[in-house]
């Protein structure tokens, strides 16, 4: 059926499994393949890499539960502060059998940061390393914690032994938790400035990992890489559950190095990935791309940003992979709309699919809130059982994003053509109004992408007096290239309405990121304000 206004539901297949939680999902795999390799910490150093079978990661998931019962009561709030090490995943699921939630915590975040999501979220305990890349974590720890009143206990996962011998003479029982029952908060990554914690539940994540997998092309027991932060979803939804869920192998890598994932696809035959953008770019530029093994990978996806076709191409033809591209956010668990395997290569680079199993989709007018008709641009709204419970604790900020009738606001502006599919136009946040001109940063950042001297950019609107605000590109140069303004001020004029020319000019050497690798445009703006930065001739 072909669409006149930008509403759409998803397929009904997959269903739904509304009886399944975070742990009910590892013991259902771990019956069926006990002892198909569930876990590899794929670290640098090949010889002192563990390894777990399903049967062996259940039983230490459940010793984890049962130690952080022995700490904690059901619905406590239990903060983990780490890189991508195997406890980590264990701990997300003892976590989700103890009927503690738990908090994520970028291993990169500095005292400030740590004392706000851990009083914020009124966390009971953290459960951290001593140290990651130079953060003497412990020692900020104990530095917050006065800060932090409901903090009772920091615990170290290098004594992870002696934690698990608490839950070894732990004498209560584990209670099976509801479906709905909140299992996780995660923290905005703050593109726009001040994070808030989204409250996600069991069937929400569970459901959502599935139908991403599915819609991936995972096969079942495939050996999936995982690159992502397990902080975000990215990693400890779109890595640990989806690959859980094809009762894959999942090889996890602690921080993510071009040459390491290469070699990890060669030892162990790699079949799946998902990864920013700007990781794959690397991979395919590594010295060591050309000799490694790839021949097993069937199944490579990507979010975050958006993929030119060039580059979709060049994935899908140097990996011989199917490339998928995921949309969606920490509040809706975090997939609300995906491409397709068969997706052309235009669909592929200039949409974001249609909508995911069991969701509906809408674009509404910005001003009205009415849904506008295809073709037009407007605010990305979604519904369905992904959307999350709230914002945790802040009631105010939950009923800006959740309305009466239950849809979420993205804050994402958006259009939809008429099969349903979804292209992304920037964020309304993003969105430049100069001079009461709607400008969007997407338009003019994927024209300056496809120029050959540019290998980054951010288009930012900056204050001014006389129009408001005006465009300002933040340009971070192509290898060897040398970013000359004229040329690309001529090259934008080629092709866009004068008023749309970027005013202002920077080169960068990187762009201020949040944990999920997106730039964080406000930064760039206020670093501006405060006189950082120096406008190129």
């Amino acid at each position: 059926m072909s669409l006149t206004m930008s509403q759409a539901s998803g397929p009904t297949d997959p269903p739904l499994r509304d009886d399944l939680t975070v742990g009910g999902l590892l013991r259902e795999v771990a019956a069926a393949v006990p002892d198909r390799v569930a876990l590899i910490a794929g670290t640098p150093d090949r010889d002192n890499r563990r390894e777990w079978t399903y049967a062996e990661l259940l039983a230490d998931a459940e010793r984890a539960a049962r130690a952080l019962r022995a700490h904690f009561e059901v619905g406590e709030r239990v903060a983990i502060w780490a890189p991508n090490v195997p406890e980590w995943m264990i701990l997300e699921f003892g976590c989700a059998m103890a009927g503690v939630i738990l908090v994520t915590v970028n291993p990169a975040f500095q005292a400030r940061e740590l004392q706000y999501v851990l009083t914020q979220s009124r966390s009971a305990g953290l459960i951290l390393l001593p140290e990651f890349r130079g953060n003497p974590m412990l020692a900020t720890a104990t530095e917050v914690q006065p800060e932090c009143p409901e903090l009772r206990e920091v615990i170290r996962l290098d004594e992870w032994e002696a934690f698990l011998a608490d839950g070894d003479a732990w004498e209560g029982e584990l209670v099976d938790p509801d479906p709905m029952d909140a299992c996780m908060i995660q923290y905005t990554s703050g593109t726009t400035g001040f994070p808030k914690g989204a409250l996600l539940f069991h069937r929400g994540l569970v459901n959502n990992g599935a139908h991403t997998a599915d819609r991936m092309g995972v096969s079942d027991g495939a050996v999936w890489i995982c690159t992502m932060p397990l902080f975000h979803t990215g990693g400890c939804v779109l890595g640990v559950l989806s690959g859980v869920s094809k009762r894959v192998t999942l090889v996890l890598v602690e921080a993510f190095d071009p040459g390491l994932v290469l070699e990890l696809f060669d030892t162990y035959g790699g079949a799946t990935m998902l990864g920013v953008p700007t990781m794959l770019v690397a991979m395919l530029e590594h010295p060591d791309f050309a000799t490694s093994d790839l021949s097993h990978v069937e199944a490579i996806c990507s979010g975050g940003s958006t993929v030119p076709a060039p580059l979709v191409e060049r994935f899908e033809k140097e990996l011989g992979a199917p490339f998928t591209i995921v949309f969606g956010q920490t509040e809706l668990s975090p997939v609300s709309s995906m491409t397709q395997t068969f997706d052309t290569i235009i669909d592929k680079a200039n949409t974001i699919g249609p909508a995911m199993p069991h969701v509906e989709v809408k674009i509404i007018d910005t001003e009205t809130g009415e849904t506008v008709p295809v073709g037009t641009i407007g605010e990305y709204c979604a519904r369905g059982y992904l959307v999350m419970h709230g914002y945790y604790e802040m009631p105010d900020a939950t009923a800006e994003t959740i309305d009466a009738d239950g849809w979420l606001h993205t804050g994402d502006l958006a259009s939809m053509d008429e099969r349903g599919y979804l292209s992304i136009e920037g964020r309304l946040k993003d969105m430049i109004i100069r001079g009461g001109e709607n400008i969007y940063p997407k338009e003019l950042e994927e024209l300056l992408f496809a120029h050959p001297s540019v290998a980054e950019v951010a288009v930012v609107g900056l204050p001014d007096e006389k129009w408001g605000e005006v465009i300002s590109a933040f340009v971070r140069p192509a290898a060897d290239a040398t970013i000359d303004r004229g040329e690309l001020f001529a090259y934008l004029r080629e092709h866009l309405a004068p008023h749309k020319t970027p005013r202002h000019w920077f080169q960068v050497d990187g762009f201020p990121l949040t944990g999920s690798g997106k730039i964080q445009k406000f930064v760039l703006r206020d670093q501006w304000v405060d006189g950082q930065w120096t406008e190129l001739d």
